[in-house]
Parts: structure tokens; C-alpha cells; sequence
């Protein structure tokens, strides 16, 4: 019913920039409400980022607030991740994902219902 699919991963230098960006099937995706999680080697899948079905309200984790940003074009039924001034620590595999039951912006991964297939995101020194 919901297709999400992530690209723009890749390897950087520290102190470098990437975008992220999820594409969505279906013509319902501006009724959802976009996240974004990661998932380091050995560790939980963590909240990243969040945006509510408009992307009027955003909330992010501490460990990214002030260098992440998420934002989203719903005639593009596109959401995105800009990440500048990236930390090895940002290391991870990068996943978007979607609540089809609200509007507003969660920061909970078991609210989501639908993920992408994750991309790929290297920091290196």
C-alpha cells in the first residue's frame, strides 16, 4: 500500500554534508506524518528526526539538533534528511519511515508503519 524508498547515503569526511531523501508511493502521503531513525552496528534503531503530515512541526533527537534538518515536499511525495557537519558518530544505516494513523509527529519507532529498506551513511575522520 506504502512504498518508501531511501537514497543519497554514502561516505563522507567529517565535517562534510549529505541529503537524504525518502521517496514515497501513493497519493495519501501528505496525510502522514514522516520520521527519520538510524541504526548503528550492536545498537537499537534511534530516533533521528520527525515531521508532522504539513512539516509545520519538526522535533529532533539532542545528539543532531542544530546540524540535521528535516523537511518535506509533499507534491513530490518526498521527504528529506540535510545533514551538515556530520560526526563519525553519525555512522549509521539510515532509515525513513511512516505513520499512516496521524498526522502528527512522533518521535516513538513502534508508532510507524511503514520503513524504507535504509541507505548507507559513512563519516569518516
Amino acid at each position: 500500500q506504502l512504498q518508501l524508498v531511501e537514497s543519497g547515503g554514502g561516505l563522507v569526511q567529517a565535517g562534510g554534508s549529505l541529503r537524504l531523501s525518502c521517496a514515497a508511493s501513493g497519493r495519501t502521503f501528505s496525510n502522514y506524518a514522516m520520521g527519520w531513525f538510524r541504526q548503528a552496528p550492536g545498537k537499537e534503531r534511534e530516533f533521528v528526526a520527525a515531521a508532522s503530515a504539513s512539516g509545520a512541526d519538526t522535533y529532533y533527537a539532542d545528539s543532531v539538533k542544530g546540524r540535521f534538518t528535516i523537511s518535506r515536499d509533499n507534491a513530490k511525495n518526498t521527504v528529506y534528511l540535510q545533514m551538515d557537519s556530520l560526526k563519525p558518530e553519525d555512522t549509521a544505516v539510515y532509515y525513513c519511515a511512516a505513520d499512516r494513523k496521524s498526522r502528527g509527529a512522533t518521535t516513538k519507532r513502534t508508532e510507524y508503519d511503514y520503513w524504507g529498506q535504509g541507505t548507507q551513511v559513512t563519516v569518516s575522520s
